[in-house]
């Protein structure tokens, strides 16, 4: 019970931690989209309708036109009636009167223009533009009416306009509450639709080329493209479930470039050097390499990092950045490395003999190869011994390489002490003279 409550647990931390990626991700490209889109890019495809707004009550509801969004637009108009307000008892009804394009209505108080009614708000509202500004009309005269009693004393003036501030302020939350709420849902449910089809595809690449790829680091590189490239479609689909144009997140992500250049350069990096290494192969999964100071095994080629697990079984990740720019050796590159063993030999040993038998010796040794042959050299004439050296070939995997170099140091020990050859002793000894009592 107890290991299937951990395996849950271990896969319910995955799947929150892949959920957690998703919405970073997905913030992340909002953020310089956002920031792109209300810099340069036109506010009229931001807000599709916004409601004009009296003391907080509303009134009507408007659109972009032209040359000016919706919000703006219904700011200029609230800034319009409450100036009105300033002196209540000069208030006029309402009139209509004709723009000078035939197929717009302006609405004027006293003279002065309020709105202009567009062809596209009758279009927005079902109705010509005439019924609908004498509907707005209407509205305004009704909203102008109950405002003006609010202020017909100073201390009504002062409750009216914070009422007005605060349920302003409220409404306006609200719809971006009620616009934003859903939208936010359906780009999650995207992103988590998207992450079950990743992993799926993932799983289906991992069960279909382990049968017809034989190359691990080729399997990993198409496994990872056609993750990454069902996250993208994702990122894309739950972007415009949020509410943007393709069309105006790519203008965005081409104008924040450059920024997001120089803030995510090193992930940049790591990611193209990622790609690189999964190309250029300089080492494959389950090689042995040498990192600076770190030698392991390679367990996983990600995008950002590889895995290295080093022989006393930690887990090392290595930016891609620094293991592309790196001195790397690669000890499982060629699938036989040279080992040697050094022995030393006295001048009063027959050199020869000592030789042939060392030769023979790890010739015989488990582990060794017998292509190419154990060979003996001399390499070194010391004080008070020969050094020589004993080179043989075996497998580039560490555990084979480490535990033939040990059983040719053993036979080699072995052969000589069979042959009545002993190994040279120091000419100098140290003594420890020891009391009875201990």
């Amino acid at each position: 019970m107890g290991r299937t409550q951990k395996r849950i647990k271990i896969r319910f931390d995955k799947l929150a931690h892949i959920i957690v990626q998703g919405i970073l991700l997905f913030s992340l490209l909002i953020a310089p989209v956002t920031i792109a889109m209300t810099s340069s890019i036109p506010v009229a495809a931001q807000d599709e309708r916004v409601t004009v707004r009296l003391d907080g009550q509303p009134v009507f509801r408007i659109s972009a036109i032209e040359n000016t969004d919706a919000r703006t637009r219904a700011q200029q108009t609230e800034r319009r009636l409450n100036r009105l307000l300033e002196n209540p008892q000069a208030i006029a009804p309402a009139r209509i009167e004709p723009a000078q394009n035939a197929t717009q209505q302006v609405i004027t108080i006293a003279g002065v223009p309020i709105i202009t009614v567009t062809q596209s708000d009758a279009q927005d509202n079902l109705t010509t533009a005439s019924a609908l500004a004498t509907q707005w009309s209407q509205a305004i005269n009704t909203a102008l009416a109950r405002a003006s009693q609010r202020r017909l004393s100073p201390w009504g003036r002062f409750v009216a306009e914070v009422r007005a501030s605060v349920t302003t302020a409220f409404g306006r939350l609200l719809e971006s509450t009620i616009v934003i709420i859903p939208r936010a849902l359906a780009g999650l449910l995207v992103i988590a639709l998207f992450w079950a089809i990743a992993a799926l595809v993932r799983w289906l690449m991992r069960v279909i080329f382990r049968r017809i790829v034989a190359d691990l680091t080729v399997e990993n590189l198409i496994k990872q493209i056609a993750y990454y490239a069902v996250w993208t479609l994702g990122v894309i689909v739950a972007l415009d479930a949020f509410g943007f144009d393709p069309q105006t997140v790519a203008t965005g992500l081409g104008l924040t470039s450059l920024a997001l250049g120089f803030a995510l350069k090193d992930i940049l990096s790591n990611f193209v050097s990622g790609i690189l290494i999964l190309l250029l192969r300089p080492f494959q999964l389950r090689d042995q390499i040498i990192v600076g100071e770190t030698e392991g095994n390679v367990e996983r080629i990600d995008l950002r990092a590889t895995q290295l697990r080093t022989y006393d079984g930690r887990v090392v990740l290595v930016p891609n950045a620094e293991l592309f720019t790196s001195r790397i050796i690669n000890n499982t590159a060629s699938p036989v490395r040279r080992s040697r063993v050094s022995l030393s030999i006295g001048y009063n040993s027959d050199l020869q003999q000592v030789m042939s038998v060392a030769r023979k010796a790890a010739q015989t040794a488990e582990g060794v190869l017998p292509e190419p042959p154990v060979s003996v050299r001399v390499q070194e004439l010391g004080q008070d011994d020969i050094v020589a050296e004993v080179r043989f070939w075996t497998d580039s995997r560490r555990s084979d390489f480490v535990a033939t170099t040990s059983a040719v140091r053993a036979a080699i020990v072995f052969a000589l002490k069979q042959a009545g050859i002993s190994l040279p002793e120091p000419n100098v000894r140290i003594l420890v003279s020891r009391s009875p009592e201990a």
